[in-house]
């Protein structure tokens, strides 16, 4: 009953049968209604704008980002409307959002449109990042098995990239995943070929093994890294983390909301449509949700005490982190949007971060992040280029 009485508080709402999430957010401590966050989208004003920026490496963004993975199909496997995408990238840049993520894997190829459509009239504004890696058709986006990052595909799925996202350049290109029969420095070396040409400003890597990292850094500097973390999944704090703060590696963070769950939106009876990605990740599934909602609880604890929504807190707890970690939330919904850039007014004093840190290290969650056929592309390395034989050889 306990549970049931905090699941009231602060929620987005629940459509159990998809998981799907409706909209209710609590921005600087008031409720907003849905058709008031859609009325400031249209007006272009938000009741609490994104505030600061923050640096990954040398590169300037604001201290939350927008990602765009969702706008062409939800997790729900709906099909959003097209114009609300456009709306809600723009109305983000209104309200002080200048990081947009996306890849051609999305979609694929879709969402690199949507985005090119709605950012293009103020793109010298923004930062735009997009990723290969994915061995995907260079025309029909087609996707096909496995990876491919060999130089002379990359080089060509950037020329795609800037066609669809209507720019000349891009602003921060990843390695959406480490191909293992790809040198690292190979592919380090077709981007900054590129870099030659113009057309990407800055690198990075996702999901990468350590030692890929610290070579692909050694051969061309690496702004930024983008891996799953949310208090959900804080496996990037053992490693990753802190070999970024010794490269001086900026840090984003994909699934800063754990795909929901860290909204309050998902409860014990939640289950998931076919195609919903959360319907294969057992940290999901029927026998672990009960005891991984006891960090629900907390969050909704906390909004209580700062007067914020759960999700605000969420995120507001990565910032808190390291000053260049920069979480990448994705939505279709506007008002959910606009929650989520209110994050950026919520701060924790010393004392309170310490608490708080300690009581998500109190909670151990039970299930996998992934499925082990999707958990395999993560933490790869690149082989090592061929060495030169020897006399005796």
């Amino acid at each position: 009953m306990e549970r049931e009485n905090k699941a009231k508080i602060g929620r987005r709402g629940l459509l159990a049968a998809t998981g799907g999430l409706a909209a209710a957010p609590l921005l600087a401590g008031g409720l907003v209604t849905p058709a008031d966050a859609q009325e400031a989208g249209s007006t272009g004003t938000a009741t609490t704008p994104a505030r600061g920026t923050r640096m990954l490496g040398n590169l300037e963004v604001s201290a939350i980002g927008l990602g765009v993975q969702n706008m062409h199909r939800t997790y729900q496997t709906t099909i959003p409307y097209r114009p609300e995408m456009l709306n809600i990238i723009r109305t983000a840049f209104e309200n002080g959002v200048t990081f947009f993520d996306c890849a051609e894997a999305y979609g694929p190829h879709e969402d690199e449109r949507i985005l090119g459509e709605a950012i293009e009239s103020f793109r010298d504004q923004v930062v735009i990042t997009s990723k290969f890696g994915w061995n995907i058709d260079l025309e029909t986006g087609e996707r096909l098995p496995g990876l491919n990052s060999r130089p002379e595909h990359i080089k060509l799925a950037v020329e795609g990239m800037l066609e669809r996202l209507r720019t000349d350049r891009i602003d921060l290109l990843y390695q959406h995943r480490v191909d293992p029969e790809v040198p690292i420095e190979d592919v380090a070396g077709a981007v900054q070929d590129l870099m030659n040409e113009g057309k990407v400003l800055n690198w990075g890597l996702s999901e990468m093994g350590l030692d890929t990292l610290r070579r692909a850094h050694a051969a061309l500097p690496v702004t930024a890294v983008q891996n799953e973390y949310s208090m959900l999944w804080r496996g990037p704090e053992d490693q990753v983390i802190p070999l970024c703060e010794e490269l001086g590696i900026g840090f984003v963070p994909w699934s800063p909301l754990g795909v929901g769950f860290l909204t309050g939106a998902i409860d014990a009876n939640t289950r998931f449509a076919p195609g919903d990605i959360r319907a294969i990740e057992s940290r999901f599934a029927p026998e672990n949700l009960p005891n991984n909602l006891a960090l629900v609880d907390l969050v909704k604890d906390w909004a209580e005490r700062k007067k914020a929504s759960p999700a605000q807190v969420a995120l507001a707890w990565l910032m808190a982190r390291k000053p260049w970690i920069v979480p990448i939330p994705g939505t279709t919904q506007m008002a959910h949007m606009l929650d989520n850039i209110g994050s950026t007014e919520i701060s924790f004093t010393p004392s309170e971060i310490e608490e708080l840190n300690a009581n998500v290290a109190a909670i151990e969650i039970t299930g996998q992040r992934l499925p082990d056929q999707v958990l395999a592309f993560s933490g790869v390395e690149a082989p090592v280029a061929d060495a030169q034989p020897t006399e005796q050889e």
